[in-house]
């Protein structure tokens, strides 16, 4: 696990602090603690506030690929960076429910730049390479739509010529 930690370091210096820090966390952890810790994460998830979003929810903000039905939305927050928030519609989705927990946990709130450059490498340091096919590209398709999220404001800022609020 240290190697792939190392390698997500080199790849994506830049990630938010929070997520490499979680990371960190879980490197200490034996197989089962691992286990354990995601578990936990899994059972404080908590569905989309209906205030930002109700079912049935919209089509493109379906995480592709994601068995679970995932769902991600992005708020602005008025400190110029993203607030994030999932919808799992499977009650037995134990890691898409896992990993929306620690997505809106390290990247809410956190630098747009360094939201947009969360590699793949990041499932891998949370989950470990033991992820099934299906269960990797759903994981994937949650974190295409949070960094595409923080591209795509990123994009809008160039054009518009804002700045970045502090």
């Amino acid at each position: 696990m240290t190697r792939v930690l190392d390698q997500a370091r080199r790849e994506a210096p830049d990630v938010p602090a929070p997520l490499t820090a979680l990371m960190a966390e879980l490197d200490g952890l034996d197989r089962a603690g691992r286990i354990e810790q995601l578990v936990h994460w899994a059972d404080e998830f908590a569905q989309v506030p209906p205030e930002v979003a109700r079912p049935p929810f919209p089509e493109a903000s379906r995480a592709a690929r994601c068995e679970s039905e995932a769902y991600v939305f992005a708020r602005d927050r008025p400190d110029g960076t993203l607030g994030f928030h999932f919808a799992v519609e499977s009650p037995h989705a134990l890691s898409a429910r896992a990993w929306a927990v620690i997505l809106a946990r390290t990247c809410s709130g956190q630098p747009l730049e360094q939201v947009a450059r969360v590699s793949e490498e990041a499932i891998y340091g949370v989950f470990g390479r033991e992820l099934s096919m299906g269960k990797e590209q759903g994981l994937l398709g949650m974190l295409d739509l949070v960094t595409r999220a923080a591209r795509t404001r990123l994009a809008a800022r160039r054009v518009l010529g804002t700045v970045e609020p502090k």
